[in-house]
């Protein structure tokens, strides 16, 4: 018998550290090559790591929360397979079927994600964001639990709708149309199948195959069930199914439910007893993962590149037209098409008619003062996605071959990518241009900090009614204010403002874009 140890693999380029996350095995299991042993998170992404070897776990060497450096062995695995036990034999049927029990609710946690349509009203899109501000503040990351089984389950003669306590009230759906997806993976970490509708909506479509299969699945669920999700305001598309076809079922209800309750109950209690010292009442959160690699990243780029800013007001009422003439489609029948869409196209037809803002400043390897600007003839397009393990910005390379919908295509995926939590350090390097969609939080505009490497960074503002003047009348009209940061080193003034000009005429006149 062999006993192998698995030494924690640099999974990036030139990484040091990583922390066990989530042990997927335990001693005495039974492993293939390539079986999932264990999630990571690295200064970049989570990872799953893959087993070198076949055989029998026979020991963890180190529990989940420790970080570790690379080659530090984490896992002891035996060639030698376990034997099965001896059979035993199948118990005697009962006289008399004993009565069915109730269900237990699922052992799954989740994130919440606002994914409904309520509050698209202040331009914020069903999905929720991809914002580049960090977590979404009332964000809880919750751990597996086991919930108490529902008492009404094995009667089947009630709803769960007691759970969400007296007063529960449905969504309020407004007919605005979106222009960001929020990004929150549930702590399964499950790839998202879900549609940015209502909750008792179900897309009749068929899903596209491939690199995009999943991004339009539908979310099944019994009409009772449909209609419980509805009456309490809960998206199905947020909830982790159980059933025995993948369907949601009243008991994952239940249990999501709970949870959500017990995110709001947690408020009233955060202060503490105030009787305590105030240093007793303090939360040490240790720096670690991409919340690290972020702060260090963005310390670096506010003290390297000298930062200038600049703002301006767009009518969006055009792009939000076009916006719903492309969801009547049929060539983009199944695809979640969004505002974000137009400007991710607008960035880049932009950026042609002005160079200087896709590059970079290289200084001198030999710390003397000369130095590069490298104007790059390709766009990968990042896109800043505010996670609950913090800020990653995910590119689509070579965005400019894309074609209007292969565009939104990849936005979908990477969208979906990252709310599963399986975005890949590879999908985050080589940034040339970043957007960052800080209008799904109702927020007018910012001053964003540029992402490492690159010399912009354009910040799209909520989509919301104002009062306009047109044609000397004033009238409402969907605005956006859009913001943009730029390395002064590279970019002037005057390129910044043609930029973001460029930029918020394809807002206004999305036919631009066929010339």
């Amino acid at each position: 018998m062999t006993l192998n140890k698995f030494n924690l693999p640099d999974v990036g380029e030139g990484l040091t550290e990583a922390e066990i996350v989530a042990w997927k095995v335990k001693p005495g299991d039974t492993v293939a090559i390539n079986d999932v042993l264990c999630e990571i998170e690295t200064a970049k992404s989570l990872v799953e790591l893959p087993s070198p070897f076949a055989g029998t776990v026979t020991e963890l060497l180190v529990p989940e929360g420790v970080t570790v450096d690379v080659g530090t062995p984490i896992i002891s695995v035996s060639d030698a397979v376990a034997a099965p036990g001896p059979a035993t034999p199948a118990p005697a049927a009962p006289a008399s079927p004993a009565p069915e029990p109730a269900a237990a609710a699922p052992m799954y946690g989740t994130l919440q994600a606002d994914t409904s349509d309520a509050g698209e009203a202040a331009g914020r899109p069903a999905g929720g964001p991809l914002v580049g501000s960090g977590p979404k503040a009332d964000a809880v990351k919750r751990r597996r639990r086991i919930s108490a089984p529902a008492a009404t389950s094995a009667a089947g003669n009630e709803t769960p709708a007691a759970a969400a306590g007296p007063g529960a009230a449905a969504p309020v759906f407004e007919p605005v149309e979106a222009h960001d997806i929020r990004i929150s993976p549930d702590a399964a970490g499950r790839p998202a199948a879900e549609t940015a509708g209502p909750a008792d909506t179900v897309d009749p479509r068929p899903t596209l195959g491939g690199a995009i299969s999943g991004l339009v699945g539908k979310v099944l669920a019994k009409p009772p069930v449909r209609k419980i999700a509805r009456d309490l305001g809960i998206n199905l598309a947020d909830v982790v199914p159980t059933g025995a076809r993948g369907e949601v079922t009243r008991e994952d209800l239940v249990s999501y439910q709970a949870q959500r309750d017990a995110e709001v109950d947690k408020a009233d209690s955060f202060w503490g007893k105030s009787g305590r010292p105030q240093d007793q009442r303090i939360e040490r959160i240790p720096v670690k993962g991409v919340r690290k690699a972020t702060a260090k990243a963005m310390v670096e780029s506010a003290f390297a590149a000298p930062h200038v800013s600049i703002f301006v007001d767009v009518d969006a009422s055009r792009t939000m037209e076009f916006v719903k003439r492309l969801k009547a489609s049929r060539d983009f029948e199944g695809i979640k098409v969004s505002p974000l869409l137009i400007l991710a196209k607008a960035v880049i037809w932009a950026a042609a008619r002005n160079p200087s803002v896709n590059a970079t400043w290289v200084d001198n390897p030999d710390g003397s003062d000369s130095a590069e600007i490298h104007v790059k003839h390709f766009m990968n397009l990042g896109i800043a996605a505010a996670t609950p393990r913090g800020l990653m910005v995910p590119n689509i390379k070579n965005a400019q071959d894309l074609s209007l919908k292969q565009l939104a295509l990849a936005l979908n995926e990477l969208a979906t990518t990252a709310r599963a939590g399986k975005t890949q350090p590879a999908q985050m390097r080589g940034g040339t241009l970043t957007v960052t969609n800080i209008g799904a939080l109702g927020i007018d505009t910012g001053t964003p900090i540029i992402n490492p490497g690159e010399v912009a960074i354009v910040a799209f503002g909520t989509i919301k009614q104002k009062p306009w003047v047109l044609d000397g009348e004033v009238i409402p009209r969907w605005i956006t204010t859009l913001g943009g940061s730029f390395d002064h080193r590279v970019v002037d003034g005057d390129l910044s403002a043609r930029f973001m000009a460029d930029v918020a005429a394809i807002l206004e006149e999305p036919a631009l874009l066929l010339d």
